[in-house]
């Protein structure tokens, strides 16, 4: 038997369980599919989680290498943005999320990032069926990211990203039941995205912009065996962001993203024995869509972002995040700020959660910015 404490193991099934998308069987109605490693869909800077988790068609700071790499071509200079958050505050197990990006614009050849995700999942004990102390053990996952970004035409840029993904719930050679493992695995995913800002006259000069990413593409992880791996959650996110105002004291815009996690699962039978796998990368990224209640399976984030000064100095933010009954249920509200002074910067966003005692309630996103946007740029 093994015991956990701190309540370290119910946060984690927790954060496993609501990461799900629909996955159209081959001969059943749609199931309720998880994926390994759902931290890399964790909203990870304070000013999109204020937004509704909205950013794939803004994507302008180093954060764009979650949202959109493809953000990266149109912009120049150094920025560096750590975040750090008190994750699923409500099972006060000492969990925290941190997430460390930078990048650099190269004349003549693009901007290039690098990316950093740590997530600490506490610390737990073994023990056995005479409830003996076999040591303690801290699980934690990361993933280190290098992007690329670069814009083809003027309002059109492309982007990429490589990561490597180290997931390690338990130690090595733990034995559960019948079965001895390691309850750690590792893994390679990459990204490809797009960002549009098409060029108009008049009023709607440099108002627009759509994206396009899909993230987190590769290989199933592992833990134990190869016939248990499970998918990544790879996903498919879109969405627009548009000025509604754009004057040399105020700025405002409002966005959407719309997202899916691209993951199925087939039915395999063999005699008595039925079995749900999961369709390889390639495969999953057609098959998934199925043929009846897409839309369902789409999360919806709306965002708005107010920018007070010249040059701006102050931020308001506030979004609205939704998720079909039937395919997890979250909705949640969510309030941000930041400010920025010369260089330095500090945002700050909060989660109020629609449905009561949701474990992500109460979630505090505090991310600190550095912009140095003459770095680069100037030897064009």
């Amino acid at each position: 038997m093994i015991r956990y404490r701190q309540g370290s193991w119910l946060a984690l099934v927790l954060l496993l369980n609501a990461t799900t998308s629909f996955a159209q069987n081959a001969t059943a109605p749609p199931t309720v599919v998880t994926t390994a490693v759902p931290f890399l869909l964790i909203s990870p800077d304070s000013r999109a989680a204020g937004m509704g988790d909205v950013g794939v068609a803004i994507a302008d700071n180093a954060s764009a290498v979650f949202w959109n790499p493809a953000g990266l071509g149109f912009q120049k200079g150094l920025d560096v943005n750590l975040t750090y958050s008190n994750w699923l505050p409500a099972f006060n197990a000492n969990l925290f999320y941190n997430y460390l990006t930078g990048k650099y614009y190269v004349p003549g050849y693009g901007t290039f990032a690098l990316s950093i995700i740590y997530l600490n999942l506490g610390e737990s004990a073994f023990r056995d069926a005479q409830d003996r102390d076999l040591g303690s053990f801290r699980s934690y996952e990361f993933a280190v990211g290098l992007s690329y970004g670069v814009r083809v035409t003027n309002d059109l840029s492309l982007g990429a990203t490589i990561r490597y993904i180290n997931s390690a719930l338990t130690p090595s050679n733990v034995q559960v039941g019948n079965e001895r493992g390691s309850g750690q695995g590792s893994g390679i995913s990459f990204d490809i995205s797009t960002l549009w800002k098409p060029t108009f006259s008049g009023w709607l000069s440099d108002r627009l912009s759509l994206g396009l990413n899909i993230s987190n593409i590769g290989p199933a992880m592992t833990y134990i065996d190869a016939a248990q791996a499970d998918p990544l959650p790879t996903n498919f996110r879109a969405g627009f962001a548009f000025k509604l105002l754009s004057n040399d004291y105020n700025k405002m815009t409002v966005a959407a993203d719309f997202s899916r996690l691209l993951v199925r699962r087939t039915q395999q039978i063999n005699g008595a024995d039925t079995t749900f796998r999961p369709d390889n990368f390639l495969t999953a990224l057609f098959s998934s869509w199925g043929t009846e209640a897409v839309l369902r399976t789409f999360t919806t984030g709306i965002g708005v972002e107010y920018w007070y000064g010249k040059p701006s100095l102050l931020a308001l933010r506030a979004g609205y995040f939704f998720e079909d009954q039937r395919a997890g249920g979250r909705q949640f509200l969510t309030f941000g700020a930041g400010v920025r002074y010369s260089s330095f910067g500090v945002d700050f966003s909060y989660l109020q959660a629609i449905e009561q005692n949701h474990p992500l309630a109460g979630t505090v996103r505090i991310s600190l910015v550095l912009n140095f946007e003459s770095l680069g740029a100037r030897r064009q």
